[in-house]
């Protein structure tokens, strides 16, 4: 019978369903009146709803893919690292197939390290295409920290196994780029596209960076990420700088 069930049997298999599922399953102990039971239902509803509110912020997101959807190939372009005084600057090339639903996708400086690697993961196995960009500390010195950037981004189009039909930037208008371009502000809470671009270029970064803290270590790149935390200045001050310092942002520290 229904009442023999135990309230922790019933909020396993609550917790083990998938979002589909839920439903059936509210409807399946919706007359078992024990408090516990109607606390995982609505726990179970709450969760219902915030998925459909997911959804729709997904949906907000793809506005400028739904705008240009002549294209066939949108490429979304974001970059991370630039204001870093070590490690490189790196970009990201993002073609997402059409209609592509990638929940909980954002900004990737709003997410967690670990809703990012997640996310890093199920970006790379749905896009059709993605292309990464890195110059290093000693180009970013030699021709300017907007100019590296600008080229982190052309490698990383250069990188792509289709070539894009339009290109989707975080703000930015790429030179010597022969593709029709759109620069949208803060596109990456914006563009679905920029967003998953967003999330690997950091990803792709930070995994640098935590291995350079292996080579280089007292630094704390595998937490600041070669950021100018007060950790960071105190160990340029004590050991100096490494090979993958940027010494045109370090100057006045040294």
């Amino acid at each position: 019978m229904l009442d023999m069930e135990t309230i922790g049997n019933i909020k396993k298999e609550f917790e083990a369903a998938e979002m589909a599922m839920l439903p059936s399953l509210i409807e399946k102990y919706n007359n078992d009146n024990r408090k516990g039971v109607l606390k995982i239902i609505n726990t179970a509803e709450k969760r219902i709803e915030n998925y459909r509110k997911e959804l729709l912020r997904i949906e907000e997101m793809k506005i400028y893919e739904n705008k240009y959807s002549e294209y066939e190939y949108i490429c979304g372009i974001d970059e991370v690292g630039r204001g870093p005084f070590a490690g490189p600057v790196c970009a990201c090339a993002v073609i997402l197939p059409k209609n592509t639903d990638i929940l909980y996708v954002n900004d990737s400086k709003k997410l967690s390290e670990k809703m990012r690697d997640k996310l890093y993961d199920e970006i790379c196995s749905k896009a059709l295409a993605i292309g990464i960009g890195l110059v290093d500390n000693k180009t970013i010195d030699e021709i300017n920290i907007l100019q590296a950037t600008y080229e982190a981004m052309r490698q990383a189009i250069s990188n792509l196994k289709i070539k894009p039909d339009l290109l989707l930037n975080d703000a930015v208008t790429i030179p010597e780029v022969d593709i029709k371009q759109v620069p949208i502000i803060k596109g990456d809470a914006k563009s679905i596209s920029i967003a998953c671009a967003s999330i690997v270029a950091k990803v792709t970064r930070d995994r640098l960076m935590i291995e350079y803290d292996k080579k280089y270590p007292g630094y704390g790149f595998a937490s600041n990420k070669g950021y100018g935390t007060k950790e960071h200045i105190e160990a340029l001050k004590k050991l100096g700088k490494t090979a993958i310092h940027r010494e045109s942002f370090i100057d006045s520290i040294i």
